[in-house]
């Protein structure tokens, strides 16, 4: 049987993860696949700390350099898992052209120098997979760039971030504030002890930037798109979406226009009924929606270690079953094809609304927010002011709007929050319902 050497850059969770399986499943993946994937080599930061490995991992070359690996004459493929950007993209290029195979889970890696890296792929002849970038376990690389091959993808719209809607989950379910949720998640290993990129929005957004790069045939920046966190969202605005028929959740919406791509991520409001509202928990979903296939919804755990693990696995049986047959794969890695022209700013992005301001509790002051809101373009289509919110001369003000572009939006806050009748920070979440 022939065997493809693997070497491991990165003896993390995932790391470990991936070592278990190619070894717990040796048997499995050599039936199903005819060969023989064995790790090797991995390299590590710190050779001395214990970690978890397979009893019968011992002959696995330990080093604490990730240049050994690359350069080790058994390794044709690099399975890059350090995390970070410099010394992953250094990795990563220098594996490209010793002529190996590179498979990463790295999103904040691709969704920043992706376009750089493709194009060392490409001048070398050698793919690049990265099936484990994105929503963990759920193929969603793999049915995007091969099973949907024949799409154009109208839109994409996704809950990415495991932490973060566990977090919101937990303020819907059990009524808690933001930081109790958060210190929650912690306690539970569901948040890292730093986990900014999960709750400001830019971990889901590196995906984001991933999907849309890969469906829309040109790299997005990460200015391109509009980003906010769920550190916005407060108890009362979960209890405030809940009474008005809607859940809140962190999406990543990415859309095709006439006039080009916009994508976003926002905690949002989607309604109580659609099926994205169940999605609870650490799982993810995306509901892909193209001309051909209709709409298509993936279900699953989009971190862990095992999950994302079962990802880069398949990109190995992929990179393996191409090097023994002689070529590439027909759609690995990256293909330009620039269908559909240019990123749309994020001022231009159009949506629905969720706005709501702590406002003086005394008459003429909804009408001052709805003047300053019409000489932006923008309409209020319903009004919710809570009774047993009033406290003293203060009260809610909620305010479902209707579309209009960010840049109107931001205007319009930045008005509203200098009116003498409102107090404090207004609360803008996005509204989404769905459509085309």
């Amino acid at each position: 049987m022939t065997s493809i050497g693997i070497g491991l850059c990165g003896l993390g969770t995932v790391g470990q993860g991936v070592c278990e399986h190619l070894f717990g499943n040796r048997a499995l993946l050599q039936q199903r696949l005819g060969l023989d994937l064995a790790v090797v080599a991995a390299a590590v930061r710190d050779v001395a700390k214990p970690r978890r490995l397979p009893a019968d991992a011992t002959t696995v070359r330990i080093t604490g350099e990730w240049r050994d690996v690359v350069d080790d004459p058994r390794v044709r493929v690099v399975v890059e898992l350090i995390g970070g950007l410099d010394d992953a993209f250094d990795l990563i290029l220098a594996a490209l052209k010793a002529g190996k195979t590179v498979v990463t889970g790295n999103k904040a890696l691709l969704a920043e120098r992706g376009a750089e890296i493709f194009a060392e792929s490409e001048r070398q002849g050698v793919p690049v997979f990265f099936e484990a970038s994105t929503a963990g376990g759920i193929p969603i690389i793999k049915a995007v760039r091969e099973a949907f091959v024949v799409n154009h993808f109208l839109s994409f719209h996704g809950i990415v971030n495991g932490t973060s809607n566990y977090i919101l989950s937990r303020m819907t379910d059990a009524g808690l504030e933001f930081a109790d949720a958060l210190a929650e998640a912690q306690r539970e290993g569901y948040a890292e002890a730093d986990p900014t990129l999960d709750v400001n929005g830019w971990d889901a957004a590196h995906k984001a930037i991933i999907l849309a790069s890969l469906a829309y045939g040109s790299w997005l920046r990460p200015a391109d798109l509009s980003v906010a966190g769920i550190d916005l969202v407060s108890a009362d605005d979960i209890r405030f979406a809940r009474q008005l028929g809607w859940r809140v959740k962190l999406l990543a919406s990415i859309r095709a226009r006439d006039a080009g791509v916009s994508a976003s991520v926002w905690p949002t409001l989607i309604p109580a009924g659609h099926v994205l509202a169940s999605v609870n928990g650490v799982f993810n979903a995306i509901m892909v929606r193209g001309d051909v296939v209709g709409d298509a919804l993936f279900y699953g755990r989009g971190a862990g270690g095992s999950p994302t693990a079962s990802a880069v696995i398949s990109d190995l049986a992929d990179a393996a079953t191409a090097l023994v047959s002689g070529g590439v794969p027909r759609c690995s890695g990256f293909r330009p094809h620039a269908l559909y022209g240019r990123a749309l700013p994020p001022g231009e992005l159009e949506s629905r609304h969720y706005l709501r301001l702590a406002v003086d509790d005394v008459p003429g002051v909804l009408g001052q927010v709805a003047g300053a809101l019409g000489a932006n373009g923008i309409g209020i289509s319903s009004a919710l002011q809570p009774e047993e919110h009033d406290s003293g001369d203060r009260a809610q003000l909620i305010l479902m709007l209707d579309r209009a572009k960010e840049s109107q939006m931001q205007r319009a806050v930045a008005e509203l929050e200098a009116l003498p009748c409102v107090r404090g920070t207004a609360k803008l979440l996005r509204v989404e319902s769905f459509g085309s």
